[in-house]
């Protein structure tokens, strides 16, 4: 089949989990027999141009940030993006048999559902996240009905759709999307560890964008706090973004200089080693779709420690005491009491964590999704073409 998937970023040009899904789908569908087509926005150098080891890339926009300097995404990247995928699929829909897009950043698929009438492929939407309408609230201020608005939109369009978690899946469902919804447990393209290194010093790992919503600054206090219990204690934090610099000012006024090593985006063996090395992961993200990182910790036997809330799916992929635990409330308190429990539950919970990957690493594995994926770009049985706007077929439903 020749599929086409649309997303505005590429690994290793940048890195997140809806990244690692889209470059690793791309691999599995290539080496599958299918023809793949990635359309992203530029991240690159001309000169460099962009590469996917299995996957035509075409960047239909120009290098931009992601991020204001607020922390919020920036508006002009999904709108120029949107603009060229409509382009794109003006020229070229007609040689796709499937689009498979991410439901965000919502034009590119506005765009793809606008061109479908006449490029006949397929609509199937990953819904890494639904906002609630008081999230949105929150994000924008008095816009929050604008973004609340568009996302409503997206859901209007014929498609298959998939999620990562029941909490999106009951979200899409409640709010009348077009189509039938799946739920996928399996992201990680990664290795299946049997076993674990044992750990030296305690160290605390944080891996992400470091905006607003990760909390890095939260983390950061409770590192200090637990200090108090465990006076070894040490934080490495891998990412960048614009929350750096506020970041590195909490250190100081905390007195972590010493205690805390901030790096960049490294590569994947890197992290792996120091998750593999590590007491936890410490992920305090505030808004999570499905927590590919927790996955990729547990599959090196390193447990995680989560904050409950109404818009963090990853809590979904926790067993308490088992592969880690999930504090209560966003305090600092309260994640320095789980630090304090994990370094207190020792080799018995690493061990277990290695357990709990053994026992879910088939459902866990991005190979255990893919074959329901490709199922979803078949027509159903009995149709003669793609089209039936009442359920998961072409441009909007009424």
């Amino acid at each position: 089949m020749r599929i086409c998937l649309l997303y505005d970023s590429l690994q290793p040009y940048r890195i997140g989990g809806a990244e690692r899904w889209y470059f690793s789908l791309a691999e599995r569908l290539a080496e599958a027999g299918h023809q793949v087509t990635y359309v992203t926005m530029r991240q690159w150098s001309r000169a460099e141009g962009g590469r996917h080891p299995a996957a035509a890339v075409v960047a239909v926009g120009p290098r931009l940030p992601n991020y204001n300097r607020a922390g919020k995404r920036a508006i002009a990247g999904p709108l120029l993006f949107g603009l060229g995928v409509l382009a794109h699929l003006l020229r070229h829909g007609r040689r796709y048999d499937v689009v498979h897009t991410s439901s965000f950043p919502y034009f590119s698929l506005l765009a793809a559902a606008l061109v479908q009438p006449f490029g006949g492929y397929r609509i199937v939407v990953d819904w890494f996240e639904f906002w609630s309408r008081a999230y949105w609230r929150r994000y924008l201020g008095k816009l929050g009905w604008v973004g609340w608005s568009v996302q409503r939109l997206c859901l209007r369009v014929g498609q298959h759709a998939f999620c990562l978690a029941e909490l999106t899946a009951a979200r899409l469902r409640a709010n009348g999307v077009n189509g039938p919804v799946e739920v996928l447990k399996g992201a990680y393209g990664g290795k299946v560890m049997l076993s674990r290194r044992s750990t030296g010093k305690p160290v605390a790992v944080f891996a992400g964008r470091l905006i607003p919503e990760k909390r890095l600054p939260l983390a950061l206090e409770a590192i200090g706090l637990a200090r108090t219990t465990i006076p070894e204690l040490r934080c490495l934090v891998f990412g960048r973004g614009p929350e750096w610099e506020a970041a590195a000012r909490k250190i100081a006024e905390i007195g972590l200089e010493q205690a805390v090593n901030m790096a960049d985006f490294v590569d994947r063996s890197v992290l792996e080693g120091a998750m593999a090395d590590a007491l936890c992961l410490l992920h305090p993200s505030e808004r999570e779709g499905y927590g590919l990182v927790v996955v990729e910790a547990a599959a090196v036997g390193t447990p995680t420690i989560l904050v409950a809330g109404e818009d963090n799916a990853a809590v979904e992929l926790i067993e308490e005491g088992v592969n880690g635990f999930v504090a209560a409330e966003p305090s600092p308190e309260a994640l320095a009491e789980a630090i304090v429990r994990t370094y207190r539950a020792g080799e018995a919970i690493r061990d277990s964590t290695v357990e709990w990957f053994k026992r879910n690493a088939d459902r866990l594995s991005i190979d255990s999704s893919l074959e329901r994926v490709v199922r979803s770009y078949q027509p159903p049985e009995g149709r003669a073409c793609l089209g039936n706007p009442t359920s998961a077929g072409p441009g909007f439903g009424v």
